[in-house]
């Protein structure tokens, strides 16, 4: 991802903004001061001690103010040092005392006794200068006309050149007088470095410093430090503290030319880079190129991190300081805002690295702390308690005000607000108002926080919501059961379903090409998919139950099962059922003892003499081998369909009804009556032809 708003570059030499210094020729310290006062020097330094402060006996001169100015000692044109010239401001304090007996007998005839009141003042004024490694102490001689000492006024200033210090260094000056009648006098001041002063001409240790350019390439951006082949120089990034020292991360001792590599997601506002030669006592030169960027601003927020300091501290750890402020929230499970608990609770103004403290008895899980930045922006918000007391409770928070005359009211917090909790408002709280109340004196609740204003009281909700949900609970549990109890009675039928609706074939063995035929048409309606029984396939139970018995097992099965029973008409059907009606039995031998269809009138018969065979049997015949009316009355009171040419109402008939889609019944029919043909021609073709094609034999297997 490019990196757009990261595109700069900057020379830390010469900078858009400089100062031009005044010229000091020679090493001599000098002092000078204000017009109509008298000021010396004393020479060398001396030792700095402040000592006690003492009452002043009358009107003594005193430092005000200190002013700083900067300017350069040069000892050739192009040899200097910057110098720091200080300027004290002076003030006289208090007042001469009237003798006891002049306020008696009025004033002294004297004029000897009145001459300290038009003396002069004199004052040894000390400056102290501090900046590594230097430390200086200079005494100041000041005397005043008495024209000029007027108690409470200032009478000017003293001004010393000058104290050598390096170039951007932080040097500390302190005044004070000798003896001390008031507190001294402390100015703290960070000097420029080579960037901002015009000072590469004078100053060797500015004659050559690095060029530093910073440019962004995707998610990387590139420090390139444009220097001489082979000069060696240090580079330094640190985190520029508002609060207490520099905290390092990165510093190398480097060759030049180079270019460092730095991700840009590790730009915060407080990131600075620092450079200097590696020579003795060289120039160190700074500068913090993105305290403006708003990129940066976003990425010192995604590295902060809060952190718990058990039992009710906390800390807001950044490697820069952050404009925010922090207030509690009470955040209820199933999502949805944080709600600010801010009144009754107060805001804490943050300071970042500091451990701070919140107003309250104990921690609950359900309180988070929000960060919020200038303009009300929600920054940060962290559930400090979740990891060491579990998840988010379903608990509601009580909020209680107390008022004049030990008057206290109680409301809950809802999404919408506070809500009273003896109320006619449709919420939970608004609800279960009468039971919060008794859990609160009952000592059920927890008191997160108390004072003179007020309290918050966090009361579990779980029962109630138990008892809510033990009705649908036990409603859900009795509908599964009835569920249950209706699968297990559809059990059967689930499973036939599953693997198609029950077709028993009935027929009658006329011969073995019919029998093909039939075995053909039972293979075909398998794959509709129907469970086909049929005797061609189960010879074996036959010859162990017998015909009657394995007919009448099948057909009661296929019938609950809700199947069909097909009879199959041919001549040789057709005259069995003929000698049924006519006889009411067949001959002995008639048939095959496999063949169940002679077996199988006995109790198919009754269902047509009864009634009961529609919606259970259906009829069928080849329409190449029996002629329509052959077909005997009584069978008729079910549907007798021709095939192949009323094989889609047949397929019909025996799939149910809704059991088709769209386009299903057409390719089923086409598949089936592919399948028929070659049977079908081989029925009609003249004994002794030559047969070729598919077979269908006795011996199949069981299908089913």
């Amino acid at each position: 991802m490019p990196v757009p708003w990261f595109l700069l570059s900057f020379a830390l030499g010469p900078s858009p903004v400089v100062l031009s210094l005044e010229r000091l020729v020679g090493p001599q310290d000098a002092a000078h001061c204000s017009p109509g006062l008298s000021c010396h020097l004393w020479g060398g330094d001396m030792l700095c001690l402040p000592g006690n402060i003492v009452s002043a006996p009358g009107p003594v001169l005193v430092p005000t103010r200190l002013q700083t100015e900067l300017v350069l000692r040069c000892y050739q044109e192009t040899d200097c040092d910057l110098c720091v010239r200080v300027a004290v401001h002076l003030a006289v304090r208090g007042h001469w005392e009237e003798p006891e007996d002049e306020e008696q007998f009025g004033r002294a005839a004297d004029p000897d006794l009145e001459e300290p009141k038009n003396a002069s003042l004199q004052a040894q004024v000390v400056l102290s200068f501090q900046a590594y490694p230097t430390a200086r102490c200079v005494l100041l001689e000041v005397q005043v006309p008495a024209a000029l000492v007027q108690p409470g006024q200032s009478v000017g200033s003293v001004v010393f050149d000058c104290f050598e210090a390096a170039v951007g260094a932080e040097v500390r000056i302190w005044s004070y007088t000798q003896p001390r009648y008031e507190k001294e006098l402390n100015f703290t001041q960070q000097l420029p470095d080579c960037r901002g002063l015009e000072v590469q001409d004078s100053i060797q240790s500015c004659w050559a410093l690095p060029s530093l350019s910073v440019s962004a390439d995707g998610e990387d951006v590139h420090l390139v430090l444009d220097v001489s082949e082979g000069q060696r120089f240090g580079l330094s990034l640190y985190w520029n503290q508002v609060q207490g020292p520099t905290k390092p991360w990165w510093h190398r001792n480097l060759t030049g030319p180079q270019t460092i590599t730095l991700n840009h997601t590790d730009l915060v506002p407080c990131l600075c880079i620092q450079v200097w030669p590696l020579e003795p006592d060289s120039v160190r030169t700074s500068i913090c190129p993105f305290t403006n960027d708003s990129h940066a601003h976003r990425n010192l927020w995604r590295v902060a991190r809060l952190q718990l300091l058990p039992p009710r501290g906390w800390r807001l750890n950044a490697p820069c300081s952050l404009p925010a402020e922090a207030t509690l929230c009470w955040q209820a499970p199933g999502g949805g805002p944080c709600q600010s608990l801010v009144p009754p609770l107060p805001r804490e103004n943050v300071t970042v690295n500091k451990a701070l403290e919140f107003p309250l008895l104990k921690g609950h899980p359900n309180l988070c702390v929000q960060q919020v930045s200038s303009g009300e922006k929600l920054q940060m918000q962290e559930c400090l308690w979740s990891d060491s007391l579990g998840p988010l409770k379903d608990d509601k928070l009580l909020v209680e005000t107390r008022g004049p005359q030990d008057n206290r009211s109680l409301c809950a917090l809802e999404p919408s607000g506070c809500a009273p909790l003896l109320s006619t408002a449709s919420t939970r709280a608004a609800r279960l108002g009468e039971q919060l109340l008794q859990d609160l004196q009952s000592g059920q609740c927890l008191q997160l926080w108390d004072d003179d204003l007020g309290a918050l009281w966090a009361c579990p909700m779980d029962k109630y919501i138990h008892q809510r949900w033990a009705l649908v609970w036990l409603a859900c549990l009795l509908f599964a059961a009835v569920l249950f109890i209706l699968l297990l009675l559809k059990k059967d039928h689930v499973k036939g379903a599953a693997r198609g609706r029950a077709a028993l074939l009935l027929y009658s063995a006329d011969d073995a090409g019919f029998e093909r035929l039939v075995g053909t048409l039972a293979s075909a309606l398998c794959q509709l998919p129907l469970r086909v029984v049929v005797d061609l396939w189960s010879r074996r139970e036959l010859s162990a139950q017998g015909s009657l018995a394995w007919f009448h097992a099948q057909r009661l099965q296929t019938l609950q099962e809700g199947g069909m029973v097909v009879l199959l008409f041919s001549p040789g059907a057709v005259a069995l059922c003929h000698e049924w009606l006519q006889d009411g039995t067949s001959a002995p031998g008639a048939h095959r003892p496999h063949d169940a269809f002679s077996a199988s009138l006995s109790c198919v018969l009754p269902d047509f003499l009864q009634g009961r065979a529609p919606g259970r049997y259906i009829g069928a015949y080849f329409d190449s081998l029996l002629c329509p009316d052959a077909v005997p009355t009584l069978f008729r009171a079910v549907p007798v369909l021709a095939l192949p040419s009323q094989l889609p109402d047949f397929l019909r008939t025996l799939q149910g009804p809704g059991a088709t889609r769209p386009g299903w019944l057409r390719d089923r029919v086409e598949q089936v009556s592919r399948a028929l043909q070659p049977a079908l021609d081989s029925c009609l073709r003249p004994p002794g032809t030559q047969e070729t094609g598919f077979e269908m034999g006795p011996e199949a297997g069981d299908r089913t």
